[in-house]
């Protein structure tokens, strides 16, 4: 039978954010695999976004098509731990609405 007791995290943060995002998951036990701990990768992407009215962009203007590099950061975690996971995220991340994406994955 397949449970979901993990899951994948992919998170989109600014290059300047990536220190404090690997040490603030680390401190909640997200990344630990075997006898492993810090265990994330990241790339650099590039995407675009354009605040509405009403927004508090970190980077850009309000009704301005943006564009810019950043990292996705992809990182396993629990998925009992994944209510802490995220507030902690969402403690250094510096954009208003952080993407995060969860993924379950399959245990077998």
């Amino acid at each position: 039978m397949f449970t979901f007791t993990t899951v994948k995290l992919e998170i989109f943060v600014p290059k300047s954010h990536l220190v404090p995002l690997r040490d603030a998951l680390r401190a909640v036990g997200a990344g630990v695999v075997g006898n492993y701990d810090s265990v994330i990768s990241y790339s650099t992407i590039r995407g675009n976004w354009r605040p509405l009215p009403g927004a508090n962009p970190y980077d850009g203007e309000v009704g301005v098509l943006c564009e810019g590099d950043e990292y996705k950061v992809e990182v396993r975690c629990l998925a009992a731990k994944l209510p802490e996971t995220i507030s902690a995220i969402k403690t250094v991340h510096p954009y208003e609405e952080p993407v995060i994406n969860v993924i379950p994955l399959l245990t077998v």
